[in-house]
């Protein structure tokens, strides 16, 4: 996998570890950051099952496993936005660490699939 997919993961996992650990000490909040920053790791933990995959198959199931919490990241986001819990730009830096981190996932499955193909 490419170095650069690595890097986006573990900065995706970075700051959703920042951002709970700034809403857990200051907003009081936990319940829902604490499944934005499980969704937000996930998304690097599955890439990384990914590359100790049994097949093609299963390497684009745990793929898609990566994007899928990388859409789940995204509405967390979004609810606590919602509530209040976040400022502008804490939503929108996030947000689009999200967006990049599918759009990468999204080629990767799309090369994936094309490599599957006979």
């Amino acid at each position: 996998m490419d170095q650069e997919i690595k890097q986006k993961s573990r900065t995706l996992a970075a700051k959703t570890v920042q951002l709970y650990k700034h809403l857990s000490a200051h907003k009081k909040e936990t319940v829902l950051s604490e499944q934005l920053l499980r969704s937000g790791a996930n998304v690097g933990a599955n890439l990384a099952k990914s590359e100790m995959a049994l097949g093609k198959n299963d390497q684009l199931a745990k793929v898609y496993l990566a994007l899928q919490d990388c859409a789940e990241a995204k509405y967390w986001l979004e609810v606590l936005n919602d509530n209040d819990f976040l400022t502008e730009f804490e939503f929108t830096d996030n947000l689009k660490e999200c967006d990049e981190m599918g759009k990468v996932l999204i080629s990767l499955l799309k090369k994936l699939r094309a490599e599957m193909k006979p």
